[in-house]
């Protein structure tokens, strides 16, 4: 009997492809998590010296990176299971061009990896680094969603109680009020209730 040649079929392909994809992906999601605990700090260092344009560019930047991986890594999940069902054949099409579409995006996050030098331009006063600033935050403007900004939003506050602690109340007025006798009060009053009690009993009388 001669050796028989194991045959790779499109699907096994699919299937190897797409777990290199997955690989890559967590390799990714292990490095961001530097880079994000790096920019909420920053966000916390411009909080603490005023700059809350700052602050919010940061943590819109780490927002848009964790959404970006939590998207992808779910959008390989669905493909995993598209690439393992029976009929394969039928949607093939379709799952090449969804591997296509994650290796699209994992050059997206690799180019967002930037390195810390990157994440520390956020906070720069050089002309480079406001030019990095804004070129970053043109780029968020048309990718984070509305769900996303409000959650920032909301992140952005709760840094803010904690770096400067709640807002101060409004000062109390310090006028004092005019301080009144309850003995004269009730000397006062004593008339009025005796001329009460002497009309009710002439009416009582004349009834």
């Amino acid at each position: 009997m001669g050796n028989q040649q194991s045959r790779v079929t499109a699907q096994d392909k699919a299937i190897l492809d797409l777990k290199l994809q997955r690989d890559k992906l967590h390799q990714y999601q292990r490095r961001i998590t530097v880079l994000t605990d790096k920019e909420t700090a920053i966000a916390r260092q411009m909080l603490a010296a005023g700059d809350k344009k700052r602050a919010l560019l940061a943590l819109r930047r780490k927002k848009y990176q964790e959404s970006l991986l939590e998207k992808t890594d779910a959008q390989l999940a669905q493909l995993e299971q598209l690439t393992r069902s029976v009929e394969f054949a039928l949607i093939q099409k379709d799952v090449v061009f969804g591997l296509q579409q994650g290796t699209k995006v994992l050059k997206e996050i690799h180019a967002e990896m930037g390195g810390v030098e990157h994440v520390e331009k956020l906070m720069g006063e050089t002309a480079d680094a406001i030019a990095y600033q804004k070129e970053v935050s043109e780029m968020l403007g048309g990718r984070i969603t509305n769900q996303d900004e409000d959650e920032v939003e909301d992140e952005l506050a709760a840094l803010e109680l904690e770096v400067n602690g709640p807002a101060p109340l409004p000062n109390v007025p310090d006028t004092k009020l005019p301080q009144v006798d309850i003995a004269q009060q009730q000397a006062a009053a004593a008339p009025e209730r005796e001329g009460g009690r002497e009309q009710e009993r002439r009416a009582m009388l004349t009834a």
